[in-house]
């Protein structure tokens, strides 16, 4: 037999209902906007953060099949709405991200720039607030992907990132003239990327991106000492001497004490564009296994496809989301890393929500 359906039965269901940003009760922290009660028709308001923007149709799903496992009897129907929470003073010397991730390959060619950009576009186009800066400083690659090369203003002392498509973005490849060489020993690149953290107007954002230069190196030491990083992602294609170097970036980050938020897969295959057929020139499978091995998940893979190659080309990296063929493997690797990081939260015991006034 089914409860009756009154607001505050509803309000009650909902209640289990966690929060993906934060882990807390949605409805205890006021982000249940509306709920109306209508000709056996149950309406609900979500109020859920960019933050989760990638997962706000999973979650409309989720809430509407939680919703009629209660009131089986009832039409449900639940629409998600942005939900706005006042900025947080910032730890990081003036940038607010709630989400760092740092995008690092074991080494140079296998299209670590261009995933960084994906990534940061995909996160973008489902309506989070997102940043890439290009901490690559010897081989800047995003000004080309997305096709900008006009310097930076600087506004009352503050760097003003480029945006396009969605994206804030503040690159060596902006500041200095092109086709210079950056020859830099490390307390200058660490000057450098302090100005990309410290001196420019991020303003509020759900995540910023960062391009790390491939290796080792002194980049990602002083940005684990600058930023207060979420975690990373490592790029690899399948080739074994491939996977051998995203071994070793791996156990880097894991020296920096930086979370694996998982594996990304490049020209993990070929798709043929006359018939779509899927070639697997450099092997198959590596990364999955490379993945499982260490323990890091497996964020998604992207295929060697032309359409691809030409838009990198050609500074329209954004428009790669608009091609058909490869559009599922892009957008699956933003939704994929929030998801798994809604699902970290989720396990971590919370603090007790004190009940809105």
């Amino acid at each position: 037999m089914s409860q009756p359906v009154t607001e505050p039965a509803v309000r009650n269901a909902l209640s289990s209902f966690q929060d993906p940003e934060t882990g807390r009760s949605a409805a205890q922290l006021g982000q249940v906007h509306q709920i109306q009660l209508r000709d056996g028709n149950i309406s609900v308001t979500l109020g859920l953060t960019t933050w989760a923007a990638p997962l706000w149709n999973e979650i409309r799903d989720e809430l509407s099949a939680l919703l009629k496992s209660r009131f089986p009897d009832q039409a449900v129907e639940v629409d998600v709405e942005e939900h706005r929470r006042p900025a947080e003073p910032s730890g990081q010397l003036g940038l607010t991200a709630k989400s760092v991730i740092v995008v690092g390959a074991g080494k140079g060619g296998v299209g670590k720039s261009s995933i960084a950009s994906y990534l940061a576009c995909g996160l973008a186009r489902a309506g989070a607030k997102v940043g890439l800066m290009d901490a690559d400083v010897y081989g800047p690659s995003v000004p080309h992907l997305f096709g900008i090369n006009e310097t930076p203003q600087l506004v009352e002392g503050k760097i003003q990132p480029v945006e396009i498509a969605g994206v804030k973005i503040l690159s060596m490849g902006l500041l200095v003239p092109p086709g210079e060489a950056v020859i830099w020993r490390g307390p200058m690149l660490h000057s450098a990327l302090t100005q990309f953290v410290r001196d420019t107007a991020w303003g509020d954002l759900d995540y910023l991106v960062v391009d790390m230069p491939p290796g080792t190196g002194d980049v990602a030491i002083s940005l684990s000492q600058l930023l207060t990083v979420t975690g990373a992602v490592v790029v690899c294609t399948p080739q074994d001497v491939a996977l051998l170097d995203a071994t070793k970036a791996i156990n880097m980050f894991r020296k920096l004490q930086i979370e694996l938020l998982g594996m990304v897969e490049n020209m993990s295959f070929f798709l043929c564009p006359t018939c779509s057929t899927r070639h697997e020139i450099f092997g198959s499978g590596g990364a999955k296994q490379r993945a499982f091995e260490m323990e890091v998940p497996l964020l998604g893979e992207v295929p060697l496809d032309t359409q691809l190659r030409i838009l990198g080309d050609e500074g329209r990296v954004f428009a790669s989301f608009d091609h058909a063929p490869t559009r599922e493997y892009l957008e699956s690797i933003p939704r994929t890393l929030v998801s798994n990081l809604v699902r970290a939260r989720r396990s971590r015991p919370v603090m007790p929500t004190l009940p809105l006034l």
